[in-house]
């Protein structure tokens, strides 16, 4: 009838105006340091970009907003009633989700919202998209169970057509469980205590939606997934095209663009792998990252190629291979040359939104900064992250290091138990150092087989999902061995995963001598793993320059792996290390170098960038010019403003009785102890002449130093330590030092304890433990020589 309203505009009109009755009431938790994009965040504005970019369809429907929710405990039914109002896609711990609240494993949160369904014609379907979950998930449509789904980092959908009613809105119910990985699902930084008791190197879990949540309405037949492989040497598109629904009669046709132009034509059978030859094929390089255009269609073969179904892609050539360079080392090489790759770790968590940035321009953000920065790589560490991200990282050209969330899926190997020794110190040691030695020899051990079977789905469903981006290049199957098991294994599959890209087996400590990659950790570094003839070697962590810059920090009290004083140290510190990483690359065979890290995460200041990224650290001028140009600064010279005994004896207090009282502080009573000259320690240690004999498992020493005023001035710990040793300056902690030094070496000072020097009588204090083998202390600083005036 004329003038008559349809129905489903109807629909949508009270759905709306009831979404935005709940809205005004809407706003974002506390959150101690906002980013520059928090405030652009609200239900109306929650992540609307499509969230697929390599396979576009133009009708679409977003369902991020507001969501009723729930908390129960996790054997209840669903609620009756939903007191709160939750934001999706941010997780229920987040500052954005307008919640924040801890979750445990005791707890089940439910969501629940309704939406009009489109006009389904033809036989068409409704699929329901989810981005991430995390981390089980369970959904109902209108009262009717329609599926469950386990795993936090990977897409999953649903149809739901049969359980649509028309006419009226649909409800959807959906309940997730988290045990944030006490169940020993992968979980990568998440710790659940992280909330109560933020410290160390994990931070605020994400449960429940943390990606973006979509409708879209397809054929009866229509494309599932596409599978595309650039074969730069043959000048081809490998395409897989993988259909849903019935196939029956149904062709694939591709169109490969450059811009608008077609550049190459091609087809074939759903499921089938065929090739469309791209002529004088431009490639994808991380300052020149090309992207074509691709066209898929799904057509009936018996009427003239009658389109079903259409998806708009792109796809980038490039090649990733090792190989030989002029010398006969081994390299990575992408389209055929050895690139250097440097880059930082990072870790995808922000102050606002956790797990999910708080807009798309925030994910671009970092990785244009990541490029200005001179890098051309980054290590994605034990998180995937949402579709867009990849997007940007192929659109802008960075190359990625991919790594798999790690989880409790795996235990150590243990020896079987020999008789027991008497429990000496020494017996002690050596069977620590033995079963560590074993723990590298033999291969971890699934902890169950429904772990292993949990992190193996989620795994390849990684490799799978993002196996499209040309940005991607190596995939990491373990961090540092945790949740280390059947690695030869593993490695192995996920190259017959995707035999395009590189593998490496664990990235630092734990190397299984399978894959493409030999990978250390090394803090501060930077060092590189010996060269080999089938696998490239790189470093995988290094750095960890540590610096809190006050007004940014997510609380007071941080940490970092090596402090610094202040920017300027910290930029020259930093160029430091790249130089003697690229010194790595010429002389030693290195092909990567990470820095830990991009950003500052909650109590950890280790980034170039703080956490809310207003502030970066460093000289972006001189860091870009000498990590992405090679272009460095003099190294800074640094003369002794108090000596060690390297060239001369000097007069220490000692003692190897543990001292009571607060032995540190420049108000000690020390008369008691012995005097002799530094260094301390046995015949024997390597690079050093013991001038007072130190035998016993403990020493502790004493000096008064007078100093002149040294506010401003950049200071260094001089030290050789053997073994574990901490220092301080009046009073205040000045380092600890793990392991053993071969030889004097300069370490940073943290603010603090450089801060409590004065001018007159200072006291340095240090303490040294000895484990095994050789034994020796000795400590001094230096001071920075300020260059000319004008030639700074």
């Amino acid at each position: 009838m004329k003038g008559t309203v349809p129905i489903r505009s109807v629909l949508l009109a009270i759905v709306a105006l009831w979404e935005s009755a709940f809205a005004v009431d809407w706003k974002p938790a506390a959150v101690s340091i906002p980013t520059r994009w928090t405030a652009a965040v609200s239900p109306e504005w929650a992540l609307p970009e499509y969230p697929r970019p390599q396979m576009v369809r133009p009708e679409w429907t977003n369902l991020n907003g507001l969501w009723d929710y729930a908390v129960t405990a996790v054997d209840a039914a669903a609620p009756e009633k939903f007191p709160g109002r939750i934001l999706v896609p941010f997780p229920i711990e987040s500052a954005l989700s307008g919640v924040k609240r801890e979750f445990t494993a005791k707890d089940r949160l439910w969501y629940q919202r309704t939406f009009v369904a489109p006009e389904l014609n033809g036989g068409r379907r409704l699929l329901l998209h989810f981005g991430a979950v995390d981390h089980d998930a369970v959904l109902w449509v209108n009262g009717q169970a329609v599926g469950s789904h386990a795993g936090g980092y990977d897409a999953f959908v649903f149809d739901i057509t049969d359980h649509l009613k028309r006419g009226v809105p649909n409800r959807l119910l959906l309940a997730v469980t988290d045990t944030t990985g006490g169940g020993g699902e992968p979980h990568g930084k998440q710790k659940i205590d992280a909330i109560r008791h933020p410290g160390g190197i994990m931070y605020t879990p994400c449960s429940g939606i943390w990606q973006t949540v979509w409708l879209e309405p397809v054929a009866a037949a229509s494309i599932a997934s596409l599978r595309l492989i650039p074969d730069v040497d043959a000048g081809a598109l490998r395409v897989t095209v993988e259909g849903r629904g019935s196939m029956g009669g149904l062709a694939v046709e591709a169109i490969a663009l450059d811009g608008d132009r077609e550049v190459a034509r091609g087809g074939g059978s759903p499921g089938v792998e065929f090739s469309l030859k791209i002529p004088g094929g431009k490639l994808w390089w991380p300052d020149r990252p090309f992207l074509y255009g691709l066209k898929v269609a799904l057509v009936r073969r018996d009427r003239a190629g009658a389109a079903v179904d259409r998806v708009e892609s792109y796809f980038g050539m490039r090649k990733i291979a090792l190989g030989k360079d002029e010398k006969g080392v081994t390299r990575i090489l992408l389209n055929g040359k050895f690139v250097f790759q440097s880059g930082p770790l990072d870790q995808g968590f922000w102050p606002d939104g956790i797990y999910t940035a708080p807009t798309d321009e925030a994910l671009r953000y970092d990785i244009e900064i990541i490029k200005k920065l001179g890098f051309n790589m980054a290590r994605k560490h034990v998180k995937v992250e949402p579709e867009r991200w990849y997007y940007w990282c192929d659109k802008l050209g960075l190359l990625v290091w991919q790594d798999m969330p790690g989880g409790g899926a795996g235990r150590p190997y243990e020896a079987p138990r020999k008789k027991e020794k008497p429990k000496t110190r020494q017996n002690a040691e050596a069977e620590k150092k033995a079963r560590r030695e074993l723990a590298l020899k033999y291969d971890g051990v699934a902890a169950s087989a429904e772990k292993a079977r949990q992190f193996e789905q989620e795994l390849q469903a990684m490799v799978a999902q993002h196996s499209n981006h040309p940005s991607i290049i190596l995939w990491v199957v373990f961090n540092e061995g945790w949740g280390q098991y059947d690695t030869p294994r593993l490695t192995r599959w996920v190259k017959q995963l995707d035999p395009s890209r590189l593998v490496s087996n664990a990235s630092g400590w734990n190397d299984r001598k399978v894959g493409d990659i030999v990978d250390m950790h090394n803090y501060p570094g930077p060092g590189c793993p010996p060269v080999e003839a089938d696998r490239a070697a790189v470093l995988g962590e290094f750095g960890g320059l540590g610096l809190a810059t006050p007004g940014h920090t997510w609380v007071e009290k941080t940490w970092g792996y090596r402090g610094m004083i202040g920017p300027k140290a910290l930029t020259r510190k930093y160029l430091e290390l790249w130089q003697k990483a690229q010194q790595l690359r010429d002389h030693a065979g290195l092909c990567a170098a990470v820095y830990t890290q991009i950003t500052d995460i909650e109590t950890e200041c280790n980034g170039l960038l703080t956490y809310d990224r207003k502030v970066i650290k460093v000289d972006l001028d001189q860091v870009a010019a000498g990590v992405g140009r090679g272009q460095f600064p003099p190294e800074p010279q640094y003369q002794a403003l108090v000596p060690t005994a390297e060239k001369e004896a000097v007069v220490w207090c000692y003692t190897t009785d543990r001292p009571s009282g607060d032995w540190s502080q420049p108000a000690f009573n020390a008369s008691a102890w012995k005097e002799g000259p530094a260094g301390f320690g046995t015949k024997g240690t390597p690079n050093v002449t013991p001038r007072t004999v130190w035998k016993t498992n403990d020493i502790w020493i004493r000096r008064e130093v007078t100093l002149p005023d040294v506010r401003g001035r950049e200071l260094k710990l001089r030290l050789y330590h053997d073994d574990d040793a901490e220092v301080y300056l009046n009073g205040v902690l000045a380092g600890k030092f793990t392991g053993y030094s071969t030889k004097y070496e300069v370490a940073e000072i943290p603010l603090p304890a450089v801060a409590a020097l004065k001018a007159g009588k200072n006291v340095i204090a240090v303490h040294c433990h000895q484990v095994h083998g050789g034994q020796f202390v000795d400590a001094g600083l230096d001071i920075l020589v300020q260059p000319p005036e004008g030639k700074r």
